[in-house]
């Protein structure tokens, strides 16, 4: 009898042993995700900052959607689930604190004054470096590409320079409007327009640097282009997203955003 007892404790202690082998490893942590709203502008020069933060977060999903900013305010304000809002025009980011979206204990943000230039294919007619603005009157400027002014801070900043420079009335039949910034310099990359109005941000970017010749607006031509951001309420991942905005607003982020074109706030 003792001799049954001892082999059945025997059998459960092996049975235990086993179901701990078999027991499943703990669940790896889930990374966290940084989900940000980007004014189309910051397209090459967000891109860039990326690839070094995500280098420094490597538990880290950083997911970037880019756009024209007056669309984000339509969306965030309707419950679309960004961390940060960075926006071409101050203004945005400011409407949703006013609506309370944006987290209480972090003030809305500048970091960049943005710019804008007149853009032409390399093999351009069009002589923008000597005549500027008065070169869109020429008739090989059949489309001009600027941003639609509804929506995108850079459609109005490029609107009123052509009417502070007097050439709007010559020109606003051969308009052509832009989803954002980025779609816009995609025209006049591509051909569909002649010239456009585009930020110079993304006129110093690699990828149309070597193709085309610009000239830049003087700033007295249009409303200052103060560019601010903010950390929103719903924010799934906050501390990240203060993490994020404490960098690029440091001194590797501000030298990053003069290298591509922007002013910095206070200059």
């Amino acid at each position: 009898m003792k001799g049954a007892l001892a082999a059945g404790v025997l059998l459960i202690v092996a049975a235990g042993f086993m179901a701990g082998l078999r027991s499943p490893s703990p669940t790896p942590e889930r990374k966290q995700t940084l989900t940000i709203a980007a004014a189309s502008d910051l397209k090459f020069a967000l891109d860039e900052f990326l690839v070094e933060f995500r280098a420094r977060h490597p538990g880290a999903a950083i997911q970037v959607t880019y756009g024209s900013s007056g669309n984000f305010l339509a969306q965030i304000s309707n419950g679309a689930p960004f961390d940060v809002f960075l926006s071409a025009d101050v203004a945005y980011p400011r409407k949703l604190a006013e609506q309370g979206l944006v987290d209480e204990k972090e003030p809305v943000f500048l970091y960049a004054v943005g710019r804008i230039v007149v853009w032409v294919p390399k093999g351009s007619p069009l002589a923008v470096e000597s005549l500027g603005m008065e070169a869109l009157r020429e008739p090989a400027a059949k489309r001009i590409a600027i941003a639609n002014p509804q929506h995108a801070p850079y459609g109005r900043a490029a609107e009123a320079a052509l009417k502070s420079s007097g050439v709007y009335d010559a020109v606003k039949d051969r308009l052509v409007l832009g989803e954002n910034i980025a779609q816009t310099a995609q025209f006049v990359q591509s051909g569909s327009a002649d010239a456009g109005i585009i930020a110079l941000a993304l006129a110093l970017a690699p990828a149309m640097k070597g193709q085309g010749r610009y000239w830049e607006v003087p700033l007295e031509a249009y409303p200052r282009m103060e560019q601010g951001g903010a950390l929103l309420k719903r924010a799934a991942a906050p501390e990240l997203a203060r993490q994020f905005r404490d960098e690029l607003l440091g001194t590797q982020g501000r030298a990053l955003l003069q290298r591509y074109g922007f002013s910095l706030p206070g200059e």
